[in-house]
């Protein structure tokens, strides 16, 4: 086992002992992580901007409200901003305070987003942070760089692949990734 997965167990078993929380309350916890919340639901926002002029206007507007006309928010969603990527301008997440996400619309975070290396070096080299990350952008693409805090969470709203006009929405929801909406990947061409 890895030392954060040792970490995890103990602290586990130490609060399950103490009677401070049962191990139904954490498999809870983990299937509504799992299950009800994640990156599925940010995806089909993401199709719904794609597919719907209007909505799009209003998740730009005011993401909370617009996302929660899907039914997605709660804790950790409380204040959603969207940010598009657009020809020219790509669009990344970080929290360098911590590791402020949006587990409403994109779940669990992943390790590395919670790291000191990438919330420290993403802010100084966006480029190369992403390009480490597999996504080379073009180097006239400016990339901004947006800061998740305790009061405020963003979501990256990815371009919309070229060649997809004849997809429906199960298609699109396909090509639509975590990384996408943090910012450090392209939402995939269909295959």
């Amino acid at each position: 086992m890895s030392d954060p997965a040792l970490r995890v167990e103990a602290l586990e078993a130490l609060l399950r002992e103490r009677g401070l929380v049962s191990s139904e309350t954490i498999d809870a916890v983990i299937q509504h992580y799992e299950h009800d919340v994640g990156p599925l639901n940010g995806a089909r926002v993401v199709v719904r901007a794609w597919t719907d002029p209007a909505f799009r206007t209003r998740l730009l507007e005011d993401g909370t409200a617009a996302i929660a006309e899907l039914g997605f928010g709660g804790p950790q969603g409380e204040h959603m901003v969207v940010v598009p990527n657009e020809p020219g301008i790509h669009n990344v997440v970080v929290c360098t305070l911590c590791s402020c996400y949006p587990w409403p619309v994109l779940g669990l975070p992943p390790a590395w987003y919670k790291s000191p290396e990438y919330r420290a070096r993403v802010v100084r080299e966006p480029r190369q942070v992403l390009d480490e990350l597999g996504l080379s952008l073009e180097p006239g693409v400016e990339i901004r760089v947006w800061d998740s805090s305790a009061e405020i969470r963003y979501l990256v709203l990815p371009e919309r692949p070229a060649g997809t006009e004849s997809l429906d929405a199960e298609q699109l929801i396909e090509l639509v990734s975590r990384d996408s909406m943090i910012g450090v990947a392209h939402a995939e061409p269909p295959k």
